[in-house]
């Protein structure tokens, strides 16, 4: 086991949370917070501490790891005057697993640089099922001497490294992988519907789509039709996943990386604008598999 650590963990969401835990589990001393104070109440009941802010959390620690929702709310974390780099010392690693725009994660490791700190972008895949299994890929942008001090924390959370550059090279990637888990959910949910409007069984459907050439995640793990996967967020009201609305910010950002380098990604636009269709029809706190219902009639 690598030698223990004293870690500051600031974003205990669905995602966060679990990677905390496990953490702990590996025998790492952590400080934890959340702007949220229903996720501090969770993280107090699983015996995690929890401090009165981000400052206070990364107070002694040697170790950052932050998991937030998009980009504004990391640079609001590490940037300006009361951001978190100000106060560390110089030699911390800072680990962001959040899903951000590359450039923000490109800037935030300057700062990180300037002050003296070894910084890693490491958006992961995997979903809540791969958090809570520590089971999780880390998709790993920036040097790799900071990887190499980050890789036994990242083995304590999941169990796949892909190093894939420097700094923002890891969000580019993660941006690519979510591109096409949203296209693919999507089609898949079509798929179903379009067999189930002809009689088909959609667990039938789906067992034969999992063994042939359309087998996917989305048709083994988090399978978009109710009642075909007992564990998956659609057997369960599509609660408790990934975010319709993060795969829909996920999607924007991967059409303002395509337009920054002049890409064409017409599926990946097509599937942004199915996504926020569904956030418009008030699904977007669902699971991101709830695309389905724009083409099921209730």
């Amino acid at each position: 086991m690598a030698d223990p650590q004293r870690i500051a963990f600031i974003g205990l969401g669905n995602m966060g949370l679990p990677m905390a835990a496990n953490l702990t589990k590996a025998g790492h001393a952590l400080t934890t917070f959340d702007l949220s104070a229903q996720a501090c109440a969770r993280a107090r009941e699983q015996g995690l501490p929890v401090a009165a802010s981000a400052q206070e959390a990364v107070n002694g620690a040697q170790v950052v790891i932050s998991m937030l929702p998009a980009s504004r709310h990391v640079e609001g974390l590490y940037l300006g005057e009361q951001g978190l780099l100000r106060a560390l010392p110089a030699g911390t690693l800072v680990i962001d697993c959040s899903t951000i725009a590359p450039a923000s994660a490109q800037k935030v490791a300057q700062a990180a640089a300037a002050g003296g700190l070894a910084m890693i972008d490491a958006p992961v895949s995997g979903g809540v099922a791969g958090a809570a299994a520590g089971t999780l890929t880390f998709i790993v942008g920036g040097e790799a001497a900071a990887l190499d001090r980050a890789r036994p924390l990242l083995q304590a959370m999941g169990k796949n490294i892909f190093h894939m550059g420097g700094a923002g090279a890891g969000q580019v990637a993660k941006l690519c992988n979510n591109m096409a888990l949203g296209v693919i959910m999507a089609v898949t949910g079509e798929a179903i519907a379009l067999g189930v409007k002809h009689g088909l069984d959609p667990k039938a459907l789906s067992q034969m789509m999992a063994v042939s050439t359309s087998r996917s995640w989305a048709t083994e793990v988090c399978n978009p039709w109710p009642g075909v996967l007992d564990n998956a967020p659609a057997s369960r009201g599509y609660s408790g996943g990934f975010g319709s609305d993060l795969m829909l910010k996920d999607l924007g950002l991967a059409v303002e990386a395509a337009m920054g380098v002049g890409a064409t990604i017409p599926l990946g636009e097509l599937a942004r604008n199915l996504y926020a269709m569904n956030k418009q029809a008030g699904r977007g706190g669902l699971d991101f598999s709830s695309v389905v219902k724009l083409v099921v009639e209730d």
